[in-house]
């Protein structure tokens, strides 16, 4: 898979706001894509973030043991000179870590920048590379992030956000995003670039230079209103309209009222 490739990318606004698509450059864009440089330095970043800090105690660091278990002879059992023989349950412990291993793996310049190439032309192809024209952020805003990712239509999805140097605000924006990883163009290792499905480069960052578009307004979420509660509609369906007094009621009384009074006299 060394065959030369021109690749382009979509391109979009620190908003979100679509832009016409732009070439990516040769020089790092030329579609090698070499899978054992790529193993190579993924393992190799893997294993420098090891800090091999485990440790054991040999017999003569533990505590304890200092008298034998019972005397040399005539008990019948094995003789023992301590109880923290290695041997023994909670004993030393025979040729252990010492917190003093070294991980660290290094490879030739050539190879980290073969494999770096073949990670973002593996990104190429799968048309998951995106150039945004300028990260002009004057203050931290993970809701502009977030509203980013969102219109562009990969909030599900981890993204790499690659700016042209160091930019706080940016960094301080994807920070408490756990699929977001923001970092300067020229530090992203091929690991990087492998972890994540979309990768987002700033123009500057690859030579671009794009100028600025009227930005679109997104689309305002209208709220469903919220449906009566089943309890309250029930109360006024069970709720029965009043009888009305009807002329013979109304005559009952008196006439009732008439009858105890002459039973009175």
């Amino acid at each position: 898979m060394a065959d030369t490739t021109n690749f382009d990318a979509a391109a979009f606004t620190a908003l979100g706001t679509a832009r016409d698509r732009v070439a990516l450059p040769s020089e790092t864009f030329d579609g090698t894509v070499n899978m054992p440089a790529m193993h190579l330095a993924v393992k190799a970043y893997l294993a420098n973030q090891r800090q091999g800090t485990a440790s054991t105690k040999t017999r003569g660091f533990v505590i304890g043991g200092n008298q034998k278990p019972w005397k040399q002879k005539g008990t019948g059992r094995a003789r023992q000179g301590s109880t923290r023989a290695p041997h023994w349950p909670g004993g030393g412990t025979v040729f252990g870590p010492h917190g003093d291993r070294n991980y660290e793996q290094s490879l030739p310049r050539k190879v980290k920048q073969l494999a770096r190439r073949s990670a973002l032309n593996a990104r190429a192809r799968e048309a998951a590379i995106y150039v945004i024209d300028s990260f002009g952020y004057t203050a931290p805003s993970t809701k502009a992030i977030v509203g980013l990712l969102t219109r562009m239509g990969v909030s599900g999805q981890k993204a790499l956000i690659l700016t042209d140097g160091n930019k706080p605000n940016v960094h301080l924006s994807g920070r408490n995003l756990p699929k977001v990883h923001v970092m300067p163009f020229s530090d992203a290792s091929t690991y990087h670039v492998l972890w994540s499905d979309v990768v987002l480069i700033e123009a500057s960052a690859i030579g671009h230079t794009l100028a600025p578009v009227a930005e679109k307004a997104a689309a305002p979420v209208k709220k469903a209103k919220a449906a009566a509660p089943v309890k309250a509609a029930a109360k006024t369906a069970v709720k029965k309209p009043a009888a009305k007094k009807t002329a013979a009621t109304t005559e009952k009384k008196p006439a009732a009222k008439k009858a105890a009074k002459k039973k009175g006299d």
